[in-house]
């Protein structure tokens, strides 16, 4: 095959079609960035956890033993196991309640403390964040994991902590920050100090850490803990903790995104398919003569065809590389956050992704191009030559009679009729304009449920302000007033009339409620569930309502999905509570909207069915909500003014995920959109090439500019709200299952709000979308077609 014909056809043909090209290199550079970033984001769901986990030879199985019933060398001995590869421990352990010893000190959650005598091992090699390890006694070392309060972990270093569950109550040094990627632990010293932690009367624990040949599944490490139960004695596992559970809940905010950008990326990519079959096709049709010239002067089929689909392949290929580079561009403010959560450095789409992605695009752009690519290099040189450019005789005819009866301009009937001239390139066109408009349809439903949640998580539409008891954390410079959060601070009853009655001072309160945050501990869990119990009423505190009610009387309770998930009850089950030495048996009345680290179980109830401040609860968080028209910034001067310095008030607001997720989708829309409006210009403008001197004879008796271009919109303006009435069902579908897989990698349920975000008057609004779509991309075309000259639209016959 002669290469210099076929270059010098290809680039004339790229050189006289810049409306084809430009709209194929920009469907295949949308298309791309979206099925990059998707498919990224998809890989590295898992990829840093599986990195990090790989790196510091996380434990597969950390268990709790009895440190009584077996002997060091019994211990040792499960390392010969065969299903053992590596061990270490035991580790003793203890578990203590912190207070961190500073003025206004905040009591903190129950933490698990281990004796390690360094970081380092054959399993769980601990990464060191900020500090240094623990040297001597009286010092400590804090998981980067662990609930510190409103400021991070790191900047604890140098505080002490005192252990109000041990004799003494013993004082520790806060000296370091560490990572188990396992979580194995809250923190660690070194193991001497363990006795001097550990409660009286509480028996003496430690935990093994093991990783095995095969643990990939739950069934295996079902096994592997099956063989280290027989292999020591009776009753010395007390309990055991598998990193696939880790593995979940780690898989981070990426799992949430990934479902919609999987979704946009299958749109680009069907639609690149599309657009770029119509293009090539419509490039046949305009151009039968000059394939039939081609063909005249010594072109063989195999060249006609490899013209065509280098035409179509060359801007897909630059439009790939380009998507490519944009997809990785998207990706990094996604990445950086998962990098920095685990510490693996850098974090990038995978070289995989990058270099196989322009393959596949470009494979499947070069078979869209190929079939109508073939039909031209099947035509004979006569044929194509006498063919033309017109339609098969026949074709349109009807629908021109029948939308000629109709009482519109006529300029409007002939465009609402030249579709049916080309049915096949109408529905194709029907089917890019559709794609475009399921995206935009989708996009508004999602940010919409979106902004919803964000509420429904924050409660920054209902309770504005909260307001804390303010502590001081850290020496030296750092010093200052700051919230306290998730603590048991001994408050007064006096505070709280403080509180109260300055919040009632304030010409800006509408409402308030005072809650505290005790862990309660449930039958059927191991871990203690956090739980907020309200004094007064917090219907209006903005928990969403998944299915039941809001409690209403003392002994019952509203729940999290993650709370029904692991205890395996219903709305309206009773359910057996511990708190305060005594037990309480109470009803859950409903299941709300409140997501705790992917599935982590959350209870809300009111104060009187803990016990009240008999039981030992302490206010520790005040929500207060705004009457219209008061300024937040404003209101929380005041009140920090009022209360100073015992406490700290501050505007809650939305989590910055969300709005990383409504800038995701803003682009992604917005890129697809665009894409199929240059779909519908390459469209119109192959119709208006069809039509050439068509619109020279219409010039000639008569057709104003305004009317050929009202004409060359109608041309889309039939498909374009066909797809539009298409788009909203296909669209609502895909809202709804998206959105719901989003909200199952999160590890909670949603409201039905959430789904229904839609009005039918917003519906009949969003048909239009398909329309808006076509009249925008027909505008420049029409305007070309309005400024044509008669004597040159008639020379084109």
């Amino acid at each position: 095959m002669r290469a210099r014909p076929v270059v010098r056809a290809v680039s004339g043909g790229l050189t006289r079609r810049k409306v084809q090209t430009v709209v194929i290199f920009t469907v295949l550079l949308v298309s791309t960035a979206s099925a990059t970033l998707g498919l990224g984001l998809l890989l590295d769901s898992n990829g840093p956890f599986q990195h990090a986990f790989a790196a510091q030879r996380g434990a597969e199985v950390a268990a709790s033993v009895d440190s009584a019933k077996a002997t060091a060398g019994q211990f040792a001995a499960t390392r010969r196991l065969p299903q053992v590869t590596a061990t270490a421990g035991p580790f003793a352990e203890a578990t203590i309640t912190p207070r961190v010893s500073t003025q206004g000190g905040i009591t903190l959650q129950p933490a698990t403390v281990a004796g390690r005598a360094s970081p380092g091992g054959p399993v769980d090699d601990l990464t060191l964040d900020a500090g240094r390890w623990a040297q001597r006694p009286g010092e400590i070392v804090l998981s980067r994991d662990f609930q510190s309060g409103p400021v991070p972990v790191a900047q604890l270093i140098g505080s002490q902590i005192t252990v109000t569950s041990a004799p003494g109550h013993p004082v520790l040094t806060v000296v370091g920050v560490a990572k188990s990627i396992t979580d194995t632990a809250d923190g660690w010293v070194l193991p001497a100090e363990i006795a001097a932690l550990r409660p009286p009367h509480i028996p003496a624990t430690a935990q093994m850490l093991y990783r095995f040949h095969h643990a990939d599944t739950q069934p295996q490490l079902n096994a592997d803990v099956t063989a280290l139960t027989r292999a020591l004695p009776s009753g010395t596992i007390t309990g055991t903790s598998s990193w696939l559970t880790v593995k979940s809940q780690e898989s981070g905010s990426i799992a949430i995104i990934v479902p919609f950008v999987v979704a946009f990326g299958v749109i680009g990519l069907a639609m690149s398919v599309l657009i770029v079959g119509n293009v090539v096709n419509g490039a046949v049709v305009s151009g039968y003569r000059r394939i039939g010239v081609l063909k005249s002067i010594g072109f063989t089929p195999a060249q006609v065809v490899t013209a065509y689909v280098a035409q179509a392949g060359i801007p897909a290929l630059a439009g790939t590389l380009a998507g490519v580079v944009l997809g990785n561009a998207l990706s990094v403010p996604l990445l950086s956050q998962t990098a920095t959560v685990y510490g693996v450095g850098k974090l990038l789409v995978p070289s995989s992704v990058d270099a196989g992605m322009p393959l596949l695009m470009c494979a499947l752009v070069g078979l869209a191009a190929l079939l109508p690519a073939l039909r031209a290099g099947r035509l004979s040189a006569v044929q194509a030559i006498a063919t033309g450019r017109a339609p098969r005789a026949g074709h349109g005819y009807a629908a021109h009679r029948l939308l000629g009866r109709l009482p519109l301009p006529r300029p409007v009937t002939i465009g609402l009729a030249a579709p049916f001239a080309r049915p096949g390139r109408t529905a194709v066109t029907i089917g890019a304009i559709g794609f475009g408009a399921t995206a935009v349809i989708f996009a508004a439903g999602l940010n919409s449920s979106l902004a919803r949640a964000a509420n429904g998580q924050s409660h920054a539409a209902s309770e504005q302000v909260q307001i804390v008891p303010a502590v001081h954390y850290g020496p030296g410079p750092k010093r200052g007033k700051l919230p306290g959060f998730g603590g048991r601070p001994p408050l007064a009853a006096g505070h709280y009339r403080t509180v109260a009655a300055a919040l009632q001072a304030q010409p800006g309160t509408r409402r308030f409620v005072a809650e505290a945050m005790p862990m309660v501990s449930v039958a059927g869990l191991t871990d203690p569930v956090s739980t907020e119990a309200f004094r007064g009423d917090a219907a209006w505190t903005g928990y969403d309502i998944i299915s039941g009610r809001w409690y209403r009387a003392p002994g019952e309770v509203v729940v999290n999905t993650g709370f029904l998930t692991q205890t395996g009850k219903s709305v309206g089950d009773a359910v057996t509570l511990t708190f305060g030495g005594k037990q309480i048996t109470a009803r859950i009345v409903g299941e709300v909207f409140d997501p705790q680290g992917r599935g982590q179980p959350a209870m809300l109830t009111g104060w009187q069915t803990l016990g009240g401040a008999t039981a030992g609860l302490t206010v520790q968080q005040y929500d207060v909500g705004l009457r219209p028209g008061t300024d937040p910034g404003a209101y929380v001067d005041a009140v920090n003014h009022a209360l100073f310095p015992n406490f700290f008030a501050s505007a809650t607001g939305n989590d910055p995920f969300y709005l990383t997720l409504s800038a995701l989708i803003g682009t992604l829309t917005l890129l697809i959109a665009l894409a199929a409006g240059l779909g519908v210009l390459n469209t119109v403008v192959l119709g208006t090439r069809d039509r050439l001197h068509d619109l020279g004879v219409f010039k000639s008796v008569g057709m104003t500019p305004r009317q050929t271009i009202a004409m060359v919109v109608c041309w889309i303006a039939g498909a374009g709200l066909i797809a539009g009435v298409i788009a909203v069902p296909a669209a609502m579908i895909l809202h709804s299952s998206v959105l719901r897989t989003m909200a199952h990698a999160g590890g909670t349920a949603i409201p039905a709000s959430y789904v229904n975000v839609f009005t039918p008057a917003e519906l009949v609004l969003l048909a239009l979308a398909g329309l808006v779509i076509g009249v925008f991309g027909a505008l420049l075309p029409a305007s070309w077609a309005a400024r044509a000259r008669t004597a040159t639209a008639l020379r084109a016959e």
